[in-house]
């Protein structure tokens, strides 16, 4: 064992010195008549070359050493972890709620891939992998100058907190129910096809506590795969403000921005990068923000144990919880919390297959040509991290710029969020799209699991994606079709 990370470091040392400059963006190809170079592995050498079947997105990086896999699976125990309340006869696993959505992080994140939205409302179906934030206009001055500040990138609702929980332990109420409807919306392309469309609007109904806010601002959420992670992180702040353009001076309608957030870490703004907004700079703080919101669990950066409920929530409260001094007088010790962070770090993008496919090779084409790699952007080197040598110094290509967009009307939330707009979202990383359906046995796309499939979300692109969007709608179907497969083997 020692032996086989030995000839690992060396080999990683050997990396370091004949490598390019590490930390970049890669400029977009021009050529589309063969595959780049390095592109059938978008995670670099961190990238699994595991069959692609449903456990395709729950292999550790491809680089790692055996070494470190068991770190690796002790973090996947976490992430698993179905947690109980307190107090409990172990208190390694107790903490659960008062208010939760759910009781593990595997529950969200189904197979660490894709949420999906309910296929009934309750009782048909509890939505475990989706719920709904809250938030409400600031209401003072100390909460115009939190939000200035970056040190909160929302107000809270004052009675039911940052998102709507729908389970509780006992003796504590639930908050409410998700409702959803759905209209549909025909679109018909220049070929004549129509496509119907989801048009979903949100209700919150059994409230428990009494009415939201009147100025109450709604956003649903499902979880997004876990994939690549750690390669994102290691992107340099510096590559990724490169690519803002927020006064949009090239003129091609494209004009990003980061959102700027407060690090619970390091006490200072950084970029955001986790999240559908980019709500959260690190993988640490998005795991710990999960823990307190989702399951209700304490940790080094949420130390409290009542998680997400408010003042106004008196029987969560004061319910039990699993704060202990065994575990540095929370439920999630910085041990459990470096464990998952490792986990969620490492978990490895799927190889490409087919990437020298003559119709593949055409849609890609289309892609560049509908100008949708302005926002997704396709290739970086990730930075030089000696202690994270699976991330150190790859060529990736996970299609994002993890800027914020606005995305038209049609997706609107209509809740700001930190710098986002109720317009703005991050760009999702494109990487194992095409694998949705084998690991998650689904195809629902967007925040909120809308969309039925690639061209669905693609017809839900407004605002800045516009003319990307119409130039798809616009396409004869030979070339339509070429665009998709292409953004299926990704």
């Amino acid at each position: 064992m020692a032996l086989s990370r030995t000839l690992f470091c060396l080999s990683f040392i050997f990396y370091l010195a004949v490598s390019p400059v590490l930390g970049e963006v890669i400029p977009p190809t021009t050529d589309f008549t063969r595959a780049e170079a390095g592109e059938a592995l978008p995670g670099g050498q961190a990238t699994t070359r595991k069959t692609r079947n449903k456990n395709a997105f729950s292999h550790p990086s491809g680089n790692m050493p055996f070494s470190n896999q068991l770190d690796f699976r002790v973090g996947n125990g976490f992430f698993k972890k179905i947690w109980v309340s307190a107090p409990a006869s172990t208190q390694a696993s107790d903490g659960l709620g008062p208010n939760f959505n759910a009781r593990s992080c595997q529950r969200c994140h189904l197979k660490d891939g894709r949420g999906h939205p309910p296929a009934g409302n309750y009782p048909d179906d509890t939505a475990v992998s989706m719920f709904l934030r809250l938030s409400v206009p600031p209401q003072n001055d100390r909460d115009r100058a939190d939000l200035a500040s970056g040190r909160k990138l929302v107000i809270p609702e004052p009675t039911y907190g940052g998102q709507l929980q729908d389970f509780a332990v006992a003796n504590v109420p639930i908050e409410g129910r998700m409702h959803i409807e759905y209209r549909e919306k025909p679109v018909t392309l220049s070929d004549g096809t129509v496509i119907t469309l989801r048009e979903p609007s949100y209700q919150v109904r059994d409230l428990q506590l009494g009415d939201l806010d009147p100025e109450t601002m709604i956003s649903p959420r499902v979880a997004p795969p876990m994939i690549g992670l750690g390669l994102l992180e290691a992107i340099p702040e510096e590559d990724l403000l490169a690519q803002e353009d927020p006064e949009d001076r090239d003129g091609d309608g494209i004009s990003g921005k980061a959102n700027r957030v407060w690090s619970l870490e390091q006490s200072r703004v950084m970029v955001g990068r986790f999240g559908w907004k980019a709500g959260h700079p690190t993988i640490n703080q998005q795991n710990a923000a999960a823990f307190s919101g989702d399951i209700g669990l304490s940790s080094p950066l949420f130390p409290d144990g009542w998680g997400d409920c408010t003042a106004r929530q008196k029987a969560c409260r004061t319910a039990p919880d699993g704060n202990s001094p065994q575990y540095e007088n929370v439920e999630a010790g910085s041990k459990v919390m470096d464990l998952l962070l490792f986990y969620t770090r490492n978990l490895a993008v799927p190889y490409r297959r087919d990437v020298d496919d003559p119709t593949i090779l055409a849609g890609k084409r289309e892609f560049y040509q509908a100008g949708c790699a302005a926002c997704h952007q396709p290739a970086y080197r990730t930075a030089s991290l000696p202690d994270q040598p699976e991330q150190s110094g790859q060529l990736i290509w996970p299609y994002t710029d993890l800027l914020l967009h606005d995305m038209g009307e049609g997706l609107a939330d209509n809740r700001p969020e930190g710098m986002a707009t109720g317009r703005e979202w991050r760009t999702p990383p494109l990487w194992g799209l095409g694998l949705t359906e084998t690991v998650n046995g689904h195809q629902y796309l967007l925040h909120d699991g809308r969309a039925r499939g690639v061209l669905e979300a693609i017809l839900w692109h407004g605002g800045e994606a516009q003319a990307s969007r119409d130039y798809v709608v616009n396409l004869p179907q030979g070339q339509r079709d070429a665009l998709l497969r292409f953004l299926n083997s990704l």
